[in-house]
């Protein structure tokens, strides 16, 4: 696996080894980030965050920094080799627990977000909606997008207004804007 585009672009990024992380494909990547288009200076938020591929491709593309939201040891071990192979460590911070703790602790920090990267596993996807439809919108900032990745049978459904969808394979990328926009 490798950074798809640009100050980092080419170089390879670790993927945790077996089957319980699904790291977004490079041509996905390719395809998010041209819709994404400038995101030059971007506070990113990467949840569920595998390999750290969304994240660290952020910041290649000019994100200011990513916060990366892991609890798989093991996919968490691979982030942080990551994040020090490409030397990230001043522009990017990884937490090593759930999901919910790390939205929670970011609203009681008063964190804000202009780009959030969920891609949870498959298998229950459908089933966080309510928790980051209680937990994410305090975190945004009012021109943020929020990215959801999650499969096609079983989508992760947010109430935030939805802007575009696209399908690659049986997985389904959504983007939605901040309900303040």
């Amino acid at each position: 696996m490798r950074v798809v585009a640009g100050e980092l672009g080419g170089r390879r990024i670790e993927a945790p080894a077996g089957r319980g992380t699904r790291p977004t494909s490079e041509r996905a990547r390719e395809a998010l980030f041209s819709i994404l288009g400038n995101i030059s200076g971007s506070e990113v938020l990467d949840l569920f965050a595998g390999s750290g591929a969304l994240g660290i491709e952020a910041l290649s593309r000019g994100a200011a920094h990513a916060t990366f939201v892991e609890s798989a040891p093991a996919a968490a071990a691979t982030i942080e080799r990551n994040i020090a192979k490409l030397a990230l460590g001043d522009r990017a911070r990884l937490f090593r627990v759930d999901v919910e703790s790390a939205l929670r602790a970011a609203a009681v920090g008063a964190d804000k977000y202009d780009l959030v990267f969920i891609d949870p596993p498959y298998a229950g996807a459908s089933a966080l909606g309510a928790l980051l439809d209680e937990t994410l919108p305090p975190l945004l900032r009012p021109t943020a997008r929020v990215v959801s990745e999650s499969d096609r049978r079983e989508p992760l459904a947010l109430s935030l207004p939805l802007t575009r969808e696209r399908r690659y394979g049986d997985t389904i990328i959504r983007i939605h804007r901040s309900s303040d926009t």
